[in-house]
């Protein structure tokens, strides 16, 4: 057992809280994100990683406007890469960080949950933003869940100056406990903006290469770690009862609430005067603390967001909580609901509540940009009548109306993998095709299309490149040709990367020309085995781009067929003007990239650069 985990923590050891007691003039408004950020820099961390996520994306974003003498910055091509560099750095005996988002951490929990027996040299922090509500994403999960099974203390900030306090603070843990850490955040921490005290960085020596036998994670010496890392969770256990950043603010004792993280400001807010314990830790749990706090009120009611996490472990202990009856298991929290929890728990009067907008009462549902190349890859995907494996990325908006041209999507590069197993199933009558953005090919498409080449799956995929990673907000990736601070560097070549897998059937097209998009993807379907197709055109956001001229429509000419509004374009709307009881369709400028999507499909040919109708 190695000797950090060996020496007993004590109250006698009092933690550093230079940092957490604060004075000064230095004081700066910042987002959770980029509370994160400066906590990973004054820590001293010299090497920080991520895949770009929402809502985790700006921490690595802002790390790269740092100066590259006292970190280096990078994008990997997914979580686990991102990971496994962050491990290596801190293997080589300097402090390290990793960013994502919840559903990240599936990626990367290979890694973690052997990391957590290996243990650490230099400090290992890990931001995981969960996304209660589902702003971005395609599930709600809850990453203390996933602490507790890898055995990794998870720290719970509840607002932009214990985001980075606590950033700081897991440092210390990490070399202190031998074992990386996470810092929980969430979407309404990540991007709330408040004051923040800021502090300098620490100089932090470096470890070198450490050899030691636990470096190899091989079944006999896993045997051995295990028992040490049950032996840290007790010790993290009693360190976090006797920690100051565990605060128990006293109040009236009939009632006594329990919480973490964001939470903590709601019940403030909402319920001043209640005796409060706020866990700096939501695992492990601080069980000393908590028995005293439980012993010490008449009433126990756990507030926390998604799953009853704490409320689970409380109960394990013997005590009587009441938490999740009153408080919903899915969404984010907000001081309106904890209110409405404790109208529920019989402690405040209930307040009037506002009717909820409902789907149908939205004017528009949420579309594609106007000009995104990726609509014209939908739009010949319909006209055959495809069975369409998606993705995730801005391009899963092709399953809204009215492209409505998606019939699945799961998780980031499953959509090769899910269109074999529909070719494979062999009851499907229509054309099977994958779609998939670059930067989720490079992240995880490349081992589906080897898997599909392998198995001789009847399939089409689809690479929508837009030089971009999209979705997130414009991040550069391995095929963009640029690092996350700009410098010039090697850009893949997805037809080389097909190539090189085994694929015999590839085709490279323009996104904006439909006619051959079109031709494209039709002989794709008919080509037996592995076809690819890939779509080239800049995301429209770029903000290189040059935009085109702008379009404008003939009214006298339209003949409200509305082909035009199947690309779902924002530029296009109806106009006043009727003929035959349909509406005819006009063209805003202000929002028309000039991209001809449109000009292509009009079949009166009634769409015309706008200068030229206004010389006319």
């Amino acid at each position: 057992m190695s000797e950090v985990i060996q020496e007993s923590v004590s109250a006698k050891q009092p933690e550093n809280l230079s940092f957490i007691t604060r004075t000064g003039d230095d004081t700066r408004p910042m987002t959770g994100n980029e509370a994160i950020a400066r906590g990973v820099w004054e820590a001293g961390c010299r090497v920080a990683t991520a895949y770009p996520g929402t809502p985790s994306t700006e921490i690595l974003e802002n790390l790269a406007l740092y100066p590259v003498e006292d970190l280096h910055a990078q994008w990997s091509t997914n979580e686990k890469v991102a990971l496994d560099v962050a491990y290596g750095a801190s293997y080589g005996g300097v402090r390290a960080f990793c960013a994502m988002k919840h559903v990240g951490l599936n990626v990367a929990a290979d890694a973690l949950l052997t990391e957590a027996y290996i243990g650490v040299n230099g400090g290992l922090v890990l931001a995981v933003c969960d996304d209660p509500g589902i702003h971005s994403s395609q599930n709600e999960q809850d990453t203390r869940l996933f602490g507790k099974l890898a055995n990794v203390p998870v720290l719970e900030p509840s607002d932009a100056q214990e985001a980075l306090e606590y950033t700081r603070w897991a440092y210390e843990l990490s070399e202190k406990f031998d074992t990386p850490v996470i810092v929980r955040s969430t979407t309404r921490i990540a991007h709330t903006r408040s004051p923040v005290v800021v502090g300098e960085r620490e100089e932090v020596e470096h470890r070198g290469f450490v050899e030691r036998p636990e470096n190899i994670a091989l079944p006999t010496t896993a045997r051995l770690r295990h028992p040490v890392v049950i032996e840290r969770e007790r010790l993290m256990e009693e360190y976090f009862s006797q920690s100051a950043r565990t605060q128990w603010i006293k109040g009236d004792s009939s009632v006594g609430v329990i919480t973490a993280g964001m939470s903590y400001s709601y019940i403030r807010e909402v319920l001043p005067g209640v005796s409060i314990l706020k866990l700096a830790a939501s695992f492990p749990l601080a069980r000393d603390i908590v028995r005293k706090f439980c012993e010490s009120v008449e009433r126990v009611i756990i507030v926390e967001e998604l799953e009853p996490f704490l409320e689970t472990e409380i109960a394990a202990m013997g005590y009587k909580v009441e938490g999740k009856v009153f408080f919903p298991r899915a969404g984010e929290l907000s001081p309106e609901l904890v209110h409405e929890g404790f109208a529920k728990a019989g402690l405040l009067k209930p307040r009037k509540t506002h009717r909820p907008i409902k789907i149908n009462e939205l004017v528009r549902p949420p579309v594609l940009c106007s000009g995104c190349p990726h609509t014209g890859g939908y739009m010949a995907l319909r006209a055959l009548n495809a069975r369409v494996a998606g993705d995730i990325g801005c391009y899963t908006l092709a399953a809204m109306a009215p492209l409505q041209a998606m019939d699945t999507c799961v998780s980031m590069g499953s959509s090769i993998g899910t269109a074999i197993g529909l070719a494979k199933a062999g009851n499907e009558t229509r054309p099977i095709v994958a779609t998939i953005g670059d930067g989720t090919f490079l992240h995880g498409g490349i081992t589906g299309l080897i898997d599909a080449v392998y198995n001789n799956a009847d399939i089409t995929v689809l690479i929508l490149n837009n030089s971009t990673t999209a979705m997130t907000g414009g991040q550069e990736h391995p095929g963009t040709g640029k690092t996350l601070r700009g410098e010039e560097t090697h850009a893949v070549n997805y037809a080389d990367v097909c190539r090189a897998v085994g694929v015999k059937s590839l085709k490279e097209v323009d996104a904006y020309d439909l006619g051959a998009l079109y031709q494209a993807v039709r002989e794709a379907t008919e080509y037996k085995g592995v076809a690819v197709v890939i779509a080239n055109r800049p995301c429209v956001l770029d903000p290189v781009k040059i935009k085109g001229p702008a379009f404008q429509i003939r009214a006298e000419g339209c003949t409200a067929c509305q082909s035009c509004m199947n690309l779902g374009c924002p530029a296009l709307s109806w106009s006043d003007e009727m003929l035959e009881g349909h509406h005819k369709i006009k063209i805003d400028e202000s929002s028309c990239i000039g991209c001809t999507l449109c000009v292509q499909i009009c079949p009166s040919d009634c769409i015309r650069p706008a200068a030229e109708l206004s010389a006319s």
